[in-house]
C-alpha cells in the first residue's frame, strides 16, 4: 500500500490468525478501503479486499478503522467504519460463520450504533457483548470527544448505547476493555489531554465511574489493552506526552491491578516514524499477538511469550 493503519489481529484456531486494516493512497481518501490477510502456518497472505466503501448514492466514501471479533457462538465480525471522516462517518458490519472463508456483504449498523471504534470487544460469562466504542463531534465549544459501550445480549443482533461520564472535561476517545477481579470493569481510552484516561463498572458495563487520568502519557495516539489468562493486563502504547514524534516509540506496559502499570518491553523506538494504533490479543497457546502500524507503509506482526507464574 501506499499508505495503510488501523490494524487489527484476531485468532480463528490455534495458530491461525487474520489481521485487518485500512489501506490506500492517504487516510481519508476515497481510495482507502478495508483489507484482510490470513496467517496459516506462520505465513501471512496476500491482503484481499473487503469493502471499499461504496455508499448507496453510488459516491465511493473512505473506509476507517476495522476490527475483528468472534463470538462464544463461533461467528465473526467484522466491523468498521464508512464515511468522509470521523465526524460524519457510520458503522458497518460483515459477517462469516466459517472462520473467515467466506464473508456476507457489508451491512449498515443501526443509528446511534457505530461498532467498535478501534479496539475489540469482550464477551462477559453471561453472553453480553460490549463494544468499546466513542463519537467526534463538533460544538459550539470546538470539537468534543466522548466515549460509550454499545451492549449486546443477543449475539449481536441488536445494541444498547451506554454512555460514559458523558459531561466529562476531558476528551476521550478509542477505548479498550480489561476485565478485573470481582466482576469489575475498566476501560483505557486516548486522550487529548497527555495522558490515558480510565473509568470503572461495578455492574457488568451498565454503569461506568468518572473518567479519571491515569499515571501513562499518551500523545494523542491509540492503544490497546487485555487482561491476560493469568489475571495480569498488558497495555500497548506510545509512551511520549508531546505529539511532536509521540508516536516514534512503542511499548508495552504490564499491571497487576490496572491502576499501578510497569513499562516492560520497548517494541519501537526511533527519532522519526510512526508505530501506532496497537491490536492486541492472547492466543490460545498463551503467546501475546500484537500488530500495529510500521511507518503507514505496513503493518508488523510480533509474537511474545511470557512467564505465566509470574
Amino acid at each position: 500500500f501506499i499508505e495503510c493503519h488501523a490494524s487489527t489481529i484476531l485468532e480463528i484456531n490455534e495458530n491461525q490468525f487474520l489481521i485487518t486494516a485500512f489501506g490506500g493512497s492517504k487516510e481519508g481518501k476515497n481510495d482507502v478501503s478495508i483489507w484482510l490477510s490470513e496467517n496459516i502456518n506462520k505465513k501471512w497472505g496476500y491482503p484481499k479486499l473487503m469493502d471499499t466503501g461504496e455508499s448507496i448514492d453510488n459516491f465511493v466514501y473512505p473506509c476507517w478503522n476495522p476490527v475483528l471479533f468472534k463470538s462464544n457462538k463461533g461467528d465473526l465480525s467484522l466491523f468498521y467504519k464508512i464515511g468522509p471522516s470521523p465526524r460524519e462517518w457510520w458503522g458497518m458490519v460483515k459477517k462469516s460463520f466459517d472462520n473467515g472463508k467466506n464473508w456476507s456483504k457489508g451491512k449498515k449498523l443501526p443509528p446511534n450504533i457505530l461498532g467498535p471504534i478501534k479496539n475489540k470487544p469482550i464477551q462477559l460469562k453471561n453472553g453480553d457483548i460490549l463494544s468499546p466504542s466513542s463519537t467526534e463531534t463538533i460544538t459550539n465549544e470546538g470539537l468534543s470527544w466522548k466515549i460509550h459501550i454499545e451492549k449486546s445480549e443477543d449475539n449481536g443482533k441488536t445494541w444498547e448505547k451506554i454512555k460514559i461520564n458523558s459531561n466529562s472535561k476531558y476528551d476521550v476517545i478509542q477505548p479498550s476493555i480489561l476485565k478485573l477481579e470481582n466482576n469489575r470493569l475498566q476501560v483505557l481510552c486516548r486522550s487529548r489531554n497527555n495522558f490515558i484516561m480510565q473509568s470503572f463498572s461495578e455492574d457488568g458495563g451498565n454503569n461506568w465511574s468518572k473518567i479519571t487520568k491515569t499515571n501513562l502519557p499518551n500523545p494523542n495516539s491509540g492503544t490497546d489493552a487485555i487482561t491476560l489468562s493469568n489475571g495480569y493486563h498488558v497495555l500497548v502504547y506510545n509512551p511520549k506526552k508531546n505529539k511532536k514524534n509521540g508516536r516514534s516509540k512503542l511499548s508495552i506496559a504490564f499491571s497487576k491491578d490496572g491502576i499501578y502499570w510497569i513499562e516492560s518491553l520497548i517494541l519501537e523506538d526511533k527519532k522519526k516514524g510512526e508505530f501506532s494504533y496497537p491490536s492486541i490479543i492472547e492466543s490460545i497457546d498463551g503467546k501475546i499477538h500484537i500488530s500495529y502500524t510500521y511507518n503507514r507503509k505496513n503493518i508488523k506482526h510480533v509474537i511474545l511469550e511470557y512467564d505465566k507464574t509470574y
